[in-house]
């Protein structure tokens, strides 16, 4: 026994030490893209005003239009916990590429070790291994832990709530409190997921433990409670306007969000394989003695706790958002994981060599090659050849006309730049000293600027330069579907054009 002990804190160690390379190695070298600079803009304004602002009194952060911020340029689109995270490392540390990710890739490393003490508290060792195993080798989790965005934090709050809930059905002490707080905390770092966790919980609660319904009904309550101010801060802003036409979409928008999800989720996170896998070891178990377990019961009630939040996650994604993003369902990914884990231990007690040859063919479709030539090389794409030629050739008074990818110029350089989906007046833009077409256009909002600026700036006053970096629609997108894990050596050329005075 205390040999397998020792083992066990061996493997689990190593598995520890391919997280810590695969999380934070070359976390510096691509530049932040849009999404995660508006993560950085707004976090930085907490170190000027205390709370987190739409601007810096230059710059405009928004990407709807306006309506993510409200009176005197406070921030209300996302709840703050990230922010103020992020400023205290900006404090602390500095301001570069590498903290701005840095926490969240923390966070990340977190949820590994957290999914591991979950899953060994339920599952017990072997899956509990095999968990932080494959959370290891999940390429969309690595993608989504390394962005300076909120996604590890949703993800290690929520492990930590369906933790704590199998703590507290278990009569442990103070697991009442550290349930509330990750309540709480889950809903700090991303609002939406509370109508995720408590349903969860609460269903699971009613149909397995019943006579705990009370206690968990007066956590979630009291969870609900504290956060009641910040949500009625946040309905001042218009979701529906600002995120789509409608509160509910409609069938036709469901069923394509539908689509891309589950096509998604086969395809990189837990393929259809599996899902045969574990019907051929039921099957296997209920020829071999006459049912599936001695313990159904115990089965299905821990692994019912995972499928509860999956589906609820996918249908809330799928019903209310408009952009059903993969990002959305990352509180998912490690439960996905601890599924695919107890298949696997299935097989491994159904046949060794049934469960060997589902590992070997679950990483032969993962894109781990590919990350990992991406961590370990250099990335170049179109921010960061933009940034670095404004800031060689830039002076402070410059103007800078974009059609998207305003963001991260705005984090990188001191300029004045107009433009993206800001809904600010383009006015500045008519005397902008640098110009920058960008080759895509992500929708009308930024289609509206490259026709202002076409209208308005005659191009015979500026010389055209271009430079040696791909002009891609995105510095790197977090989804894996669009993600490269490469420079693209084929793309067009970015453009900047510059007044001739």
């Amino acid at each position: 026994m205390h040999n397998r002990d020792f083992y066990n804190k061996i493997i689990f160690s190593v598995i520890l030490l391919c997280a810590l390379f695969l999380l934070f190695f070359n976390l510096g070298n691509q530049y932040l893209w849009q999404d995660e600079a508006e993560t950085a803009l707004v976090s930085k304004t907490i170190l000027t005003d205390g709370i987190p602002r739409a601007t810096d009194g230059t710059n405009s952060f928004s990407q709807l239009q306006g309506r993510d911020y409200g009176k005197n340029n406070i921030w209300i689109r996302h709840t703050w916990l990230p922010f103020y995270v992020l400023a205290g490392f900006y404090k602390i540390f500095g301001e570069t590429t590498f903290i701005s990710r840095l926490p969240f890739a923390i966070f990340g490393f977190g949820t590994i070790v957290l999914t591991y003490f979950f899953a060994k508290t339920v599952w017990g060792r072997r899956i509990s291994l095999i968990v932080a195993a494959l959370l290891v080798c999940c390429v969309p989790f690595l993608l989504l832990s390394r962005q300076c965005r909120y996604y590890s934090m949703v993800m290690f709050f929520s492990v930590l709530a369906l933790y704590s809930y199998n703590l507290l059905m278990n009569r442990k002490k103070y697991s009442g409190l550290l349930l509330f707080v990750s309540i709480v905390m889950l809903f700090h770092s991303q609002h939406i997921y509370i109508v995720i966790i408590i349903p969860a919980i609460i269903l699971h609660v009613i149909i397995f433990h019943r006579g705990r319904l009370k206690e968990l009904i007066f956590v979630s309550a009291a969870a609900c409670l504290v956060t009641i101010p910040f949500f009625v801060w946040l309905s001042s802003m218009n979701f529906t306007y600002a995120e789509g036409n409608r509160f509910i979409n409609e069938i036709a928008i469901i069923n394509a969000g539908s689509r891309m999800l589950i096509q998604n989720i086969i395809s990189n996170v837990f393929p259809v394989w599996i899902m045969l896998a574990a019907i051929i070891v039921i099957y296997i178990k209920y020829i071999k003695i006459g049912r599936f377990s001695s313990n159904r019961f115990a089965i299905w009630e821990n692994i019912s706790l995972p499928i509860f939040f999956i589906v609820l996650n996918f249908a809330v994604i799928t019903v209310f958002t408009p952009f059903p993003f993969f990002r959305y369902m990352a509180p998912s990914l490690p439960l996905f994981m601890i599924m695919a884990a107890v298949i696997i231990d299935g097989a491994w007690k159904t046949h060794k060599l049934f469960a060997i040859a589902a590992v070997i063919f679950l990483l032969s479709t993962s894109r781990m090659n590919d990350f990992i030539y991406e961590i370990t090389h250099d990335f170049d794409g179109p921010i960061e050849g933009i940034c670095k030629y404004l800031n060689e050739y830039g002076k402070p008074d410059d103007v800078v006309a974009i059609t998207y990818g305003d963001m991260p110029v705005k984090f990188y350089t001191n300029l004045r730049v107009v433009g993206g989906h800001t809904g600010e007046s383009l006015e500045p833009a008519k005397n902008a000293r640098w110009v920058i077409f960008r080759k895509y256009f992500i929708n009308e909002n930024d289609y509206a600027v490259r026709q202002f600026l076409e209208q308005n700036i005659n191009l015979k006053n500026y010389r055209r330069i271009q430079l040696s970096y791909p002009d891609t629609t995105w510095e790197n997108r977090e989804d894996i579907t669009v993600h490269f894990f490469k420079t693209q050596t084929n793309e067009d050329k970015v453009v900047i054009y510059e007044r001739a005075d």
